[in-house]
């Protein structure tokens, strides 16, 4: 028997639309999940964005004051898609009200946020996803399973990039993202956290970090009005650019294994240039976001000049079996996002943890913010220790 499941969005930029349609989608490709999203209520405080929201994708009410859902009985989970200073009070609030929350990376501005609201969801004993989506790809999570089965030998290095030009353009509009109070470290929150999420699932846990980080537009113009996305300003009055666009940084994981993590948001003609390479004492294995359904994989007896061979993802690699039928059909981003609203709704009907927690948000926050301390200080750093 499948049961309802009352669900609200508060915050209705690009990412609360990629979870309204993931929650629309999700029986479409996993038809036996015992819980069917309803839309109840979005929640958007620019006017007129809510409004078009419901009358696009069918939520039953709006409201600009994510309090309301808080108290509404209604709702049973809550997807947090607001800006990152708003994480935090959300996050506690809705899990103290007893809402499952499905909350975007990375979850606060620091660790003690992720902390806070991992706290709360533990305290009430309801469920938590975070939105590291790019775990999710089938064949990132082949490379995984490559990795612990040994298949490339023992891990010795990895190097991880995500480089993209959405900030490229002088005329960037200073929006929040780009101011310390509201939108944290920069390039580190937005795009290294995915990096410290790969490393972490196909490597394990991170012992130490030394960074650097650049600012590399240091002004940009004020936006006159509300901005969605990444828009310009052009004309606009100049503001101070607060936080990273770039960091490069050395890892030293637990196993002994190395890496380099590199990201930069101002990156001119790169667009969603992100991937990794994995290399161990037998073999090695690459992906790249790009061509998302392949996986190169080198691994065999010879050491030396060992072929690589492009492997396309199938149905029984990861989910891909509830997209499409045969191998080099490709899946997209939105896919993605469709298995982590799947693997939320099914943590919260087994009352277990699926896909990536709030505990991942914390460890992972704490590298961010060693990374942090690091750039600053010149030194190794290693991660505050998490429970």
């Amino acid at each position: 028997m499948v049961e309802t499941l009352g669900v609200a969005v508060v915050g209705f930029g690009w990412m609360g639309r990629v979870h309204t349609q993931a929650y629309a989608r999700v029986l479409h490709h996993y038809p036996l999940l015992p819980l069917r999203p309803e839309l109840v209520t979005v929640v958007e405080e620019v006017p007129g964005w809510a409004e078009r929201a419901a009358e696009q994708f069918g939520f039953a009410g709006t409201t600009r004051d994510w309090r309301e859902v808080a108290a509404d009985p209604r709702v049973g989970a809550v997807s947090i898609t607001a800006p990152n200073f708003l994480h935090r009070e959300i996050g506690v609030a809705m899990a103290e009200a007893g809402k499952h929350i499905w909350i975007e990376k990375p979850v606060g501005l620091t660790a003690g946020d992720a902390r806070a609201v991992a706290d709360a969801v533990a305290a009430a004993g309801v469920r938590g996803t975070v939105g590291f989506n790019y775990r999710n790809a089938p064949a990132v999570e082949t490379a995984r399973s490559l990795i612990a089965e040994g298949a490339v030998g023992t891990p010795t290095h990895v190097r991880i990039r995500l480089f993209s030009d959405y900030a490229a353009h002088p005329e960037g509009a200073l929006t929040w993202r780009y101011e310390r109070q509201r939108g944290g470290s920069g390039v580190l929150g937005d795009l290294a956290s995915h990096g410290v999420d790969l490393a972490r699932y196909l490597l394990g846990e991170i012992a130490s970090v030394t960074a650097d980080t650049a600012v590399f537009v240091p002004e940009r113009p004020r936006p006159a009005g509300a901005t969605a996305g990444h828009g310009r300003a052009p004309g606009g009055e100049p503001g101070r650019v607060e936080n990273e666009d770039y960091v490069n940084c050395l890892l030293r994981f637990a196993s002994g294994a190395r890496g380099v993590l590199e990201a930069c948001r101002v990156s001119v003609g790169e667009q969603n240039a992100y991937g990794f390479a994995v290399h161990g004492t037998r073999g090695a294995l690459f992906w790249d976001f790009r061509r998302l359904n392949e996986l190169g994989v080198c691994r065999g007896d010879s050491y030396q000049d060992q072929p690589v061979s492009t492997v396309y993802v199938g149905p029984d690699d990861g989910e891909f079996g509830a997209f499409q039928p045969g191998a080099a059909n490709a899946m997209g981003y939105d896919d993605l996002k469709v298995i982590e609203a799947y693997r939320f709704l099914r943590s919260i009907a087994e009352g277990v943890p699926l896909g990536a927690t709030l505990t991942d948000a914390v460890r992972g926050a704490a590298v961010l913010d060693a990374m942090a301390r690091s750039a600053r200080s010149g030194a190794w750093v290693a991660p505050d220790a998490v429970g």
